[in-house]
């Protein structure tokens, strides 16, 4: 059995550590942000074990973006005995659907040169040059304007 829940900001180091921050302390799956009330995480869970993670953030990136309704999807992670799958596109999806009734609607993110090619089948776009997250590695913003119902 497959589900998307909610789940806490802790629940999430579960899979961010292993896959986001492999080799780092326990304390660097914490992100600004992760307790705030408009912020939300959603768990994978597949026979009830929890497999994927993503997190939506209520973050204007007003300098690059004019969009009034921003949300920034962090710490996307699926672990690697799951990837290629289609559970990461169903997490991206379910975050979508979280918040489609919002207008002007924007979801951008930091992607990892190496998961480009998955969001770019997803339909969102690079925005900008590469840029260097320290300890972490090359990185592109991505984003895509997401339509009322």
């Amino acid at each position: 059995m497959e589900i998307i829940k909610n789940i806490s900001a802790k629940e999430t180091f579960l899979v961010r550590h292993p896959v986001l921050r492999t080799g780092k302390p326990i304390e660097s799956c914490a992100f600004d942000g992760d307790d705030l009330k408009t912020t939300v995480h959603f768990g994978y869970f597949k026979d009830e074990k929890l497999i994927g993670v993503v997190s939506l953030f209520y973050n204007n990136n007003n300098t690059t973006f004019i969009n009034p309704n921003q949300f920034q999807i962090r710490g996307m992670a699926i672990l690697p005995e799951f990837q290629n799958h289609g559970f990461g596109k169903k997490l991206v999806n379910h975050c979508e659907n979280y918040i489609q009734n919002q207008k002007d609607l924007l979801i951008w993110f930091n992607a990892r040169e190496n998961a480009i090619s998955f969001y770019e089948k997803l339909h969102y776009k690079k925005t900008g040059d590469p840029f260097l997250i320290a300890d972490i590695g090359l990185h592109y913003l991505m984003k895509k304007e997401i339509d009322s119902p």
